[in-house]
């Protein structure tokens, strides 16, 4: 569609050069557009996650429906030698509370890295990290923002990543404000490093660790970690809070492997949940957990992140589990653990079809749910 006479505003921000006429317009599932000079870029694309979840009730009565889990717009371009990442998770509104919004930011390069300005994901958890259209399971384990990070997702900030083909290194330095939560003075700060000291076309092994400091002040909701031991919308546990004005520190460490049809990947953290009576509580937490293609295909390395993606074809059927665990190590019997099995099948690059089967159990209360859910993905 060479010289078509599509004008295109790139980047809603821009006055003027605002209007440019685009040279190419294309589509891989989305759609893109790149201006004759190639000083700006513009694309729209998204994700749609419709989960379908039933439980098997013990001692905590749980709702079994369905539910967007993800509804994603997501626009990204270039304007000079500037990116932007604009996106909106409409299954995350509240109100007019913003919550909605996930990535939010622009960036640039500085010298041999990447320079993040705005809201984004700190450099800290394998699995976190990992974009929600890769990962194994329907939910992430709690060595992420689903236990240990509770609810601290993404956060404002400034980031730098510098990556090759077998290294990442990132720092992050961030407020502790939560999208919806009220303004504080909170600072937090990560750094995540990763190697691949085997990059293989049939074979990569993954090695990485990661630090996280979230210091609050009298003004900062108490940090939390959970455990949703019997997968989303069912029963959970308190397992560790910060009192008033405390701080958590939290260590990380990561390995994985790609191997053929063959993947595993595990995560160990550790952190502490400070108090004001000066007696911290140590929380621990890991899992591992693999998956089998039965089709035969690898799962690929994203090096400029350090983490697994997916691999892109038709009619492929990959076997997944999961054991994970974690506790607080100064009270006794406050511990969770979850067992899950399931399957994924990809229809197509941008369909996938998933079936979880979730085992949980809470040694505080002795709560043992299952859950079985359903997940019908889109993403382009």
């Amino acid at each position: 569609m060479k010289k078509q006479m599509l004008a295109v505003l790139v980047g809603a921000a821009v006055a003027s050069p605002a209007m440019v006429i685009a040279d190419e317009a294309s589509t891989r599932g989305n759609l893109k557009i790149v201006s004759s000079d190639g000083s700006f870029e513009g694309s729209v694309g998204g994700r749609i996650h419709f989960d379908a979840y039933a439980f098997d009730n013990d001692l905590t009565d749980s709702t079994s429906t369905s539910e967007f889990r993800r509804a994603r717009i997501t626009l990204k371009g270039k304007l000079y030698n500037w990116g932007y990442v604009f996106e909106n998770d409409f299954a995350g509104q509240s109100g007019t509370t913003g919550t909605g919004f996930r990535d939010m930011n622009i960036y640039t390069k500085v010298g041999p890295g990447k320079l993040t300005i705005g809201q984004f994901k700190p450099y800290r958890s394998m699995e976190e990290i990992t974009s929600s259209n890769d990962i194994l399971m329907m939910e992430r384990p709690y060595a992420s923002a689903t236990g240990i990070y509770n609810g601290r997702q993404f956060q404002q900030g400034v980031g730098y990543l510098i990556s090759d083909d077998q290294y990442t290194f990132g720092v992050a330095g961030f407020n502790t404000k939560s999208a919806g939560d009220k303004r504080n003075e909170g600072l937090g700060g990560s750094a995540r490093a990763t190697f691949a000291p085997i990059m293989q076309d049939n074979m990569v092994v993954h090695m990485g660790a990661s630090y996280s400091v979230e210091n609050a002040n009298s003004m900062t909701t108490a940090f939390e970690a959970e455990a949703d031991y019997v997968g989303r919308r069912g029963p959970s546990e308190t397992i560790a809070l910060t009192t008033e004005g405390e701080s958590v520190n939290t260590v990380g460490l990561e390995a994985a492997i790609s191997a053929g049809p063959v993947f595993a990947q595990a995560e160990y953290a550790i952190a502490d949940f400070g108090n004001a009576t000066g007696d911290d509580e140590e929380v621990q937490t890991y899992y591992i957990q693999g998956a089998y293609t039965l089709t035969g295909q690898m799962k690929p390395y994203k090096s400029s992140k350090g983490v697994f993606t997916t691999a892109k074809g038709n009619n492929i059927v990959q076997l997944t589990a999961r054991y994970d665990y974690i506790e607080n190590k100064d009270v006794t019997d406050l511990e969770a653990e979850t067992t899950s099995v399931g399957v994924n099948y990809y229809l197509n690059p941008a369909m996938r079809f998933m079936l979880n089967y979730v085992m949980g159990e809470n040694t505080l209360t002795g709560d043992e749910s299952n859950q079985v859910a359903l997940r019908a993905q889109m993403a382009f």
